[in-house]
């Protein structure tokens, strides 16, 4: 398994996959942007899925602010290669610092949301990294510990995604920690997102 390869645990029936790419760029039913409650969509991840899809995801997901942590929505992907948006905040106002309690919340959030869409494939950055003030490793301890807690049959796929090598380290790091093990080298049909 090459360094930056993508790492696999399975999770019952679930994979969850730590990938090296683009949020903005991978073909799956739906990415997460780690929100606002008001669901302004400014710099880091939201900013980006902004750029590329357009300025209507926001417009569609300000129609429905303010929206709590601990709550998800979601949007059209506007020209994304995914279908939808779930905005999933980790903090009430945008450029917040915030506690890791929230990171779990708004995961736990956007991950229940999409299992009850039943979307088969979900792609979600390091929540309340970056302004939020967390470690990639923390978000992605939270991310894992909520990724386990999900039941039914949807989400199949979690892409936890780092845009460098750096983060996606301290990804794999903190999904290792949460889950008990190192995880495994990730089947072919993973490739179909990227």
């Amino acid at each position: 398994m090459g360094e930056g390869s993508p790492r696999c645990w399975r999770l019952g029936t679930r994979l969850l996959a730590v990938i090296m790419g683009d949020i903005t760029a991978l073909r799956v039913e739906a990415v997460v942007n780690p929100a606002n409650s008001r669901m302004i969509m400014g710099g880091g991840v939201a900013g980006a899925l902004k750029r590329v899809g357009g300025a209507g995801i926001e417009e569609e997901a300000l129609e429905k602010a303010p929206v709590p942590v601990g709550s998800a929505i979601i949007t059209g992907a506007g020209k994304l290669p995914s279908r939808y948006v779930i905005h999933a905040p980790t903090m009430e106002e945008p450029a917040m610092r915030i506690a890791l309690y929230k990171a779990f919340r708004a995961s736990y959030a956007a991950l229940k949301l999409a299992s009850d869409a039943g979307f088969s494939s979900v792609a979600i950055p390091a929540m309340g990294a970056g302004v939020g003030g967390l470690s990639v490793r923390e978000s992605a301890k939270a991310i894992a510990l909520a990724a386990s807690l999900i039941e039914g049959r949807w989400p199949e796929y979690i892409l936890l995604v780092s845009r460098s090598k750096e983060p996606y380290l301290q990804m794999v790091e903190g999904v290792s920690e949460a889950l008990g093990s190192e995880g495994e080298e990730c089947p072919a049909d993973l490739n179909r997102f990227l």
